[in-house]
């Protein structure tokens, strides 16, 4: 499929295979995911720490070496130009990983601010590829593939907190594709297939076990759990519906506000002056935006589409964003966004003549 210029795989094989060795239980430990389309731009200089921090929402001149965190880019009436992870590589460099239509967007809004700062910025795009390891093997598949031993509190470390292995010269991020817990490895594009292929010899090495163990194993309840399917976007996006975690370009975009898409964890709100503070300061005393993106669910498969006008007590009250049908949930799942007073889980809702409710974020597991 074409995904912003770049030609990415849309499936695989089985969207409910890959769907379901994202999550765990079927025998897959993990799901393998290629990010590389994703854009990557490298802010270095003297002054880098003080430049980026007043061109983003969230706090990164305080951010530790190998911290990271998630962050807007705002015009200055705090509409979202674009989001980003942003993660701190040593005292005075910074890598930014975004969608592609966004690298452009964020190089040209940083360069058009350096004025006499020591500040360089460096697509990195073309030197850096991306694999996501998601799932409850995603660590053990990671050892095995890229030979790292991964740090034994993995598990207790912050999203993008992040670590680089010299040896194997790759990065491995606490993050995932679609929200949920997992990991990135960042490498050169020949090391990124070299643990792809070793990843996917993994998966060989679990159809290779003996049909009768594997049979003993699930009379015990204990699936084998060593092998990695690739997992192409169709999968990714029902994770990430799931999740509740917004894309840009479907689910913002420049008319967006950061409190309306509920990325809290995106917006410092003690760091300081940034680009389009003011706005984002003003709603936070109000209290309360005028809408909010929010989950809904439908009993069974539904003919909804993005866009789609959703009504509450027969009055339009907003429209879909982001649709997907969840082999896990049993039914469609969308992102909309309402009227705030119409945001309360439980709330009837009805889209294209089929009923649904507004639900909790994450609406699974």
């Amino acid at each position: 499929m074409d995904y912003h210029g770049w030609e990415i795989t849309a499936r695989y094989g089985s969207v409910e295979e890959e769907y379901a060795a994202l999550r765990g239980g079927t025998g897959w430990g993990a799901g393998l995911i290629d990010l590389s389309h994703r854009g990557r731009l490298l802010v270095r200089g003297e002054d880098a720490p003080r430049f980026l921090h007043g061109m983003v929402t969230n706090e990164v001149k305080e951010l530790g070496i190998g911290h990271g965190n998630y962050a807007f880019v705002l015009d200055p009436k705090g509409h979202i130009l674009a989001d980003a992870r942003v993660l701190r590589l040593d005292a005075e460099s910074y890598l930014i990983d975004c969608e592609p239509q966004l690298l452009e967007v964020i190089r040209k809004e940083l360069d058009d601010h350096i004025i006499a700062d020591a500040v360089e910025l460096e697509d990195q795009s073309g030197q850096l590829a991306c694999v996501a390891v998601e799932g409850p093997g995603a660590a053990e598949v990671i050892e095995r593939a890229a030979g790292i031993e991964v740090p034994i509190n993995i598990a207790n470390m912050g999203a993008f907190e992040h670590v680089r292995f010299e040896e194997q010269q790759i990065r491995l991020v606490r993050a995932s594709a679609s929200g949920w817990e997992g990991y990135l490895i960042l490498a050169a594009p020949e090391k990124a297939a070299e643990f792809w292929r070793k990843a996917m010899e993994l998966a060989t090495e679990r159809n290779d076990i003996d049909m009768s163990f594997r049979r003993a194993q699930r009379t015990m309840g204990e699936e084998n759990q060593l092998g990695a399917l690739p997992v192409g976007f169709e999968a990714v996006e029902i994770r990430r519906i799931e999740r509740g975690t917004p894309r840009y370009g479907v689910d913002m975009d420049a008319k967006t506000l950061p409190q309306e898409t509920g990325q809290m964890h995106a917006i410092s709100f003690t760091k300081g002056c940034y680009i389009g503070q003011e706005t984002v300061e003003r709603i936070h005393s109000r209290g309360h935006v005028n809408r909010q993106l929010v989950g809904l669910r439908f009993r069974e498969r539904c003919e909804i589409a993005r866009e789609m006008m959703v009504l509450v007590k027969g009055h339009p009250s907003g429209f879909t964003t982001s649709v997907a049908y969840s082999p896990g949930l049993a039914g469609t799942i969308a992102l909309a966004y309402l009227r705030s007073d119409n945001a309360a889980p439980g709330t009837a809702v009805q889209v294209n003549n089929q009923d649904g409710a507004v639900a909790a974020l994450p609406l699974g597991e």
